[in-house]
């Protein structure tokens, strides 16, 4: 006769943490070619195993050769009701660390190291429920899916991966928990972002006759100060809550060719932050314009790249049951997550973590073992369990 479900405790999901810690995940381009690090494939090895051993039906999903994502499925077949959790197993490069990056200590109320709290600490909670689950042969309620996913760290291949596999099985999310750290509150936004490089083309002369020459870094001047500009105009539209407004960012700046050279060419790399609704294309469309009136120079707008904006109905059962428990109100947050791949995937889609996003991709990670306890209480009040 197996025990009745109990849940785990703080030090037991910590050392679920630790254990996922240990084991190097980072994103293959933040490697610096140091394949004992790189990759998810013993990430996703070690996960698939602990599935398995919870019950769950497995599919491996390569995203890319050697850097698979992990789909675990736990029926309840007297339910059509399906709940799912997104964690992404890649983390940051640990090349400017101060700290022993995979050592996975538990030291003053904190599990540290990289990956520890974006976003293992998610990955354990998860793990610690099922294996006190399985130990006692609990079934949910539910049917629950689990999709450790590849590649969130820089092109969010796993999470356009996931959002093909889903729509080709024979059931429809009803709730999608994106794990990303959030401080235990619901999130239910994020600003998209369209990346663009602006060219600019000169003319080299000697710097002693500067007059032979046309001057690109002089002229970026004014094309980055169009930038701020706009910037500032979009401060002044009606924000959209909860996102508030776009943004756009002059991000790097690159000219010249030597102390003693006009400078021919200069590139402006820009960050421009979107809400729902905004077309890359348009935006595009709208720098080449800006582009064209400010800088007095030949000048081109290189498209780079774009991810989503996200926007989940605020108000819906699960996201008001989500705020209720934790006593907070539905926020968003200033950072891109999975979510923008996931639009129309679930009923509703919310992002929410243990932890801090300040406490990540820095030379020192850690996660307060308190997060790990309050997070640990609302999958309980998620799944029923306590």
């Amino acid at each position: 006769m197996n025990d009745p479900f109990t849940a785990p405790t703080p030090m037991e999901i910590a050392r679920w943490l630790s254990r996922l810690v240990k084991i190097p995940s980072v994103n293959p381009v933040q490697a610096g070619g140091d394949k004992n690090i790189a990759g998810e494939e013993r990430m996703a090895a070690a996960v698939k195993e602990w599935f398995t051993q919870f019950g769950a039906e497995i599919e491996i999903d390569q995203v890319f050769p050697g850097r698979p994502s992990v789909y675990a499925i736990w029926r309840n077949n007297g339910s059509d009701r399906w709940r799912a959790v997104d964690v992404h197993m890649d983390t940051v490069g640990v090349d400017l660390m101060t700290e022993l990056p995979f050592s996975g200590d538990i030291i003053n109320g904190q599990v540290r190291g990289r990956g520890a709290v974006d976003t293992k600490a998610s990955l354990a909670i998860v793990l610690a429920l099922l294996e006190k689950l399985h130990e006692s042969s609990t079934k949910l309620d539910f049917n629950l899916l689990v999709a450790a996913t590849a590649d969130e760290e820089t092109g969010m291949g796993g999470a356009r991966a996931f959002s093909r596999w889903v729509p080709k099985q024979d059931f429809r999310l009803n709730e999608l928990l994106v794990a990303e750290p959030t401080l235990c509150k619901p999130a239910i936004g994020h600003n998209g972002n369209v990346r663009l490089i602006f060219h600019i083309r000169g003319k080299e002369a000697h710097s002693s006759k500067p007059e032979q020459g046309q001057n690109a870094i002089v002229a970026s001047t004014h094309l980055i100060n169009a930038l701020k500009k706009e910037h500032e105009r979009l401060q002044t539209l009606p924000p959209m809550p909860p996102l508030g407004h776009g943004k756009l960012t002059v991000t790097i700046v690159e000219g010249g060719s030597g102390l003693n050279v006009v400078p021919g060419s200069c590139k402006i790399s820009v960050d421009r932050r979107t809400l729902p609704g905004e077309d890359y294309k348009e935006i595009w469309a709208e720098m080449r314009t800006l582009a064209s009136q400010s800088c007095p120079l030949p000048v081109t707008v290189e498209y780079m790249s774009r991810l989503n904006a996200f926007m989940q109905t605020p108000g819906t059962p699960w996201v008001q049951s989500l705020a209720d428990f934790t006593g907070t109100e539905p926020s968003s947050m200033p950072y891109g997550t999975n979510a923008a791949h996931y639009g129309g995937l679930a009923d509703e889609i919310v992002v929410m973590g243990p932890g801090t996003i300040d406490h990540a991709h820095g030379p020192e990670e850690w996660v307060e073992i308190s997060e790990l306890e309050r997070m640990r209480d609302v999958y309980l009040n998620w799944w029923g369990l306590d």
